[in-house]
């Protein structure tokens, strides 16, 4: 099949939902208009279907590793690479200051869910090259930027991510690497990392790394870890490229999906010690590697997200035309597209319904981003500083989570067809599972939510984002949409409930709260994810009354918004009662009996 950008469902959400139009009136981005955003998105839906999508399946047969230690790229993605690069799609959100174009987190997001929907093996090289990106430029030295930050904002160069160890995953604290100072400002850095997303291949002329690792004296534990740069290839006063660096891509890991992207084992420092240069202070790495961490979030969320759109289309293009059976209750034997079948349709409609609000809420949190980065006053910037942060787990984990479900239904869709790997279908859902483990696992989302998100603010942002969506289900209400609003202030009720079951135990015995992290995780996805919905039933409700509106557009938000509402929302009360009422079940087994 041929991806197909939802153009119109995007420009939707980025306008209606996202509020750019206010999002540009932000110091810094006054240069960025709906018009020129238009623009951007037209030319980058051209790139993502005739470009990218075509060489997905040809990605699918992996990069390949030669004993030389390099790494060529699956078969397109050079060529594509260097068209991505010219048409400078790269610097979207890069620093305008070396080269790149400084647009809000929103307009690049909605880009880059094209690209994930296309070809989400492609799509992680830039994302993981901007999460460098933002790193140095918050924490590196004006001659470090100076030397990386411009040729990373291009795409001539690529940035990676070197933070896992075979010992060390989740918890940090036991990253072991090396790095001792040379004496002329450089250190040598020694270890393996594993699990390097395009930490090696011939894309791009040079690939920086940023590297944690320790200094001789540094304290145990988190306090310890350093960041730094470490290059591929050395780079010469005049800035040319000059000898090849201490490192090594000691092999590829053979992986379930996304196999276009090359995931390395790294091995830094085999032959004396890889020349590395210190990002910021000694022993603040990995906060300083956190600073990228809400982009990467956000940006795994729209991968989530963005799978489970290219699977979806998928699924309807098949249902379209696959015939089989007749229609249920016909009296006619002929045999009908399967999208007529009501269970079918169900599937479907709940995939959309989920995508549409997974984008809407995504492209929230992006909008909040620029708030708090750009807004002028500072106790507004604070607080969409605090709904990014607790916005940020439940995009993550909610939308890969559910992914896994989504492309699941597309599998289903298809029935045995869909089990062949011919069929195209198989790969979507092999690609998204990943999405729910890396930049933290779907668990590491939750605690940080119950933890961080809620109980250290007493509930304050889960509060506020509650009384908002029972506004939405009042204006809901006033509006007609009775069965809506109903079900959204109900499951606004039972996710008060669960704040306040969180606030009660964490303190005290916080594994109790602990046990129902994930599900509150979803919980809370689903019932923001009704918020966005409603939104968008009200909106499109009042754009009806326009001589030219889009009626079969507008017409399908209101019918998606109801099903959420009817088929999604009633989920809440049942992870609601698990949270409250069944954290004891989940602990009370001993361990030898499992």
């Amino acid at each position: 099949m041929i991806y197909k950008a939802p153009s119109k469902d995007i420009r939707f959400a980025l306008n209606e939902l996202a509020e750019l139009p206010a999002i540009c009136t932000l110091p810094g981005y006054e240069d960025c208009t709906v018009e020129l955003t238009d623009a951007i998105l037209e030319e980058g839906a051209k790139f993502a279907e005739n470009v990218l999508a075509p060489i997905n399946k040809l990605g699918d047969k992996g990069a390949k590793w030669s004993p030389d230690f390099s790494v060529t790229a699956a078969e397109g993605f050079k060529d594509a690479w260097q068209q991505y690069v010219e048409a400078g799609w790269v610097g979207l959100r890069a620093p305008a200051e070396f080269g790149g174009q400084g647009l809000p987190a929103l307009v690049a997001i909605a880009a880059e869910e094209m690209w994930c929907s296309a070809n989400l093996a492609f799509s992680l090289a830039p994302l993981l090259t901007l999460g460098a990106v933002e790193a140095i430029n918050h924490h590196a030295s004006e001659e470090l930027k100076a030397v990386y930050l411009p040729r990373m904002s291009s795409g001539e160069w690529t940035g990676t991510m070197n933070l896992t160890e075979p010992q060390a995953g989740s918890d940090l604290a036991q990253v072991r690497s090396k790095a001792v100072p040379v004496g002329d400002g450089s250190y040598k850095i020694s270890g393996q990392k594993i699990f390097i997303t395009w930490g090696e291949h011939d894309m791009a002329d040079n690939i920086v790394h940023l590297v944690l690792a320790r200094l001789p004296d540094a304290p145990a534990g988190v306090k310890g870890i350093s960041l730094f740069i470490v290059p591929k290839f050395l780079v010469n006063a005049d800035g040319r490229l000059g000898a090849r660096n201490d490192v090594r891509c000691v092999s590829l890991e053979h992986k379930l999906g996304i196999h276009g992207s090359p995931t390395a084992v790294m091995s830094f420092g085999d032959e004396g010690g890889a020349i590395g240069y210190l990002v910021g202070e000694a022993n603040k790495g990995l906060g300083y590697m956190f600073t990228m961490m809400n982009h990467a979030r956000l940006g795994v969320g729209v991968e989530g997200m963005a799978v489970s759109e290219r699977a979806y289309q998928k699924a309807v293009e098949y249902a379209r035309e696959r015939v089989q059976s007749r229609a249920v209750g016909s009296p006619d034997s002929a045999g009908v597209a399967i999208i007529r079948h009501p269970d079918v349709r169900r599937m479907l409609m709940t995939m959309k319904a989920q995508i549409e609000a997974q984008r809407a809420l995504a492209f929230y949190a992006a909008a909040a981003l620029d708030r708090a980065a750009r807004h002028p006053v500072a106790s507004e910037a604070a607080r969409n500083q605090a709904l990014v942060n607790f916005l940020i787990p439940i995009v993550k984990g909610w939308n890969t989570e559910q992914a896994n479900e989504i492309t699941s239904l597309a599998v289903q869709v298809h029935g045995g067809m869909g089990f062949i790997e011919e069929t195209g279908v198989a790969q979507y859902y092999r690609d998204a599972r990943i999405t729910a483990i890396y930049e933290g696992t779907t668990g590491i989302q939750a605690l940080d939510l119950i933890g961080r998100k809620t109980a250290a603010e007493d509930g304050a942002t889960a509060r506020w984002l509650l009384e908002e969506v029972r506004t939405t289900a009042r204006k809901l209400a006033a509006a007609g949409f009775d069965t809506v609003a109903a079900n959204l202030e109900a499951a606004a009720k039972d996710a008060e409930r669960c704040v306040a079951f969180i606030l009660e135990t964490f303190g005290g015995n916080p594994a109790l709260a602990a046990a129902g992290s994930v599900p509150f995780l979803k919980l809370m996805g689903i019932v923001l994810g009704g918020w966005m919905m409603g939104r968008a039933a009200l909106v499109a409700k009042a754009q009806l009354a326009d001589d030219d509106a889009d009626a079969g557009f507008l017409s399908a938000k209101i019918v998606t918004a109801r099903f959420y509402a009817e088929h999604l929302l009633p989920q809440v009360g049942g992870l609601a009662a698990a949270i409250v009422h069944g954290a004891d079940s989940v602990l009370e087994l001993d361990e030898e009996l499992f």
